[in-house]
């Protein structure tokens, strides 16, 4: 008997092992709160600069990650890393006030070698076959967990001091066709523009706007780095046929569109341009 006693909490734990079930806290699931969404709330784009075999590497077997990867040839979709789970791909970033944007993002790397690392070395471009895996991507995680069209961003928007990706032969305007992101008001940006061709605004203004598009960029008055990498990242963005981070009347009407009440359109799926007010 006083063995049997002694084998009592042996045998219990092994029981609670075979039972498994047992061990689980009772939650009571009937009730759900109406105010929630998901976890998810940008979707960030980048390039890998390198070919398909160095990226599988080193999105799997170093210290860096990203939820998806799209290859080119063929164009197929890899996932990496669970959506449940925080990739380790936008670092120390910013957008409107969030920050390390990893804890709330969906990281979508696109197989292509951009600029190789040379900043005066031209940008590959994306296969057609390609973006519309991208496409079928970002609509799918938009679609699963509601995030806005205004919040698919590139790395370049929430790293512009080190990140220059998905680059400026990303073609935005696909995704906007698409009606995945939105997309500043033509007619607008035409009106404006020829304003500001008559005067432009200072430094200042540009960097109060810069910032309410969603930069981290001070008020300096002085067209310094931030604000010069920050403006390069918004014109690849919606100007990509020149983005050297100098201010023109063009940038300046487009910052104005993209900053003012009612300046975001966003295709609709009758293949019109809607207006756009972000919740």
């Amino acid at each position: 008997m006083p063995r049997i006693l002694a084998l009592l909490p042996r045998i219990a734990a092994t029981l609670l092992l075979m039972t498994g079930c047992s061990t689980q806290l009772p939650i009571d699931t009937r009730y759900r709160a109406v105010s929630q969404d998901s976890r998810v709330q940008f979707i960030i784009l980048h390039y890998t600069q390198i070919d398909f075999a160095q990226s599988l590497h080193r999105l799997t077997r170093e210290e860096v990650s990203s939820h998806y990867l799209v290859n080119d040839s063929p164009p197929t979709i890899y996932r990496l890393v669970d959506e449940s789970a925080r990739a380790w791909h936008a670092g120390a970033s910013y957008w409107q006030g969030f920050t390390h944007l990893n804890a709330n993002s969906i990281g979508i790397e696109i197989v292509n070698a951009g600029n190789g690392g040379d900043v005066d070395a031209p940008y590959a471009t994306y296969p057609d076959s390609q973006i519309d895996r991208v496409i079928e991507l970002v609509r799918d995680i938009e679609r699963r967990h509601a995030v806005r069209p205004d919040r698919v961003l590139g790395h370049s928007d929430i790293q512009p001091l080190t990140k220059q990706d998905p680059g400026p032969q990303f073609p935005w305007y696909k995704l906007a066709l698409a009606g995945l992101i939105v997309w500043p008001d033509a007619d607008a940006v035409t009106a404006a523009r020829t304003r500001y061709e008559q005067d432009l605004p200072p430094i200042q203004w540009f960097q109060q706007r810069l910032t309410a598009h969603g930069f981290n960029v001070p008020a300096t008055g002085t067209l310094d780095d931030i604000t010069r990498v920050s403006l390069s990242a918004f014109q690849m963005k919606y100007r990509p046929a020149r983005y050297d981070g100098t201010p023109d009347a063009e940038t300046a009407a487009l910052l104005e569109v993209c900053t003012e009440p009612g300046g975001w359109r966003l295709m609709g799926a009758d293949g019109h341009w809607h207006p756009y007010t972000a919740p």
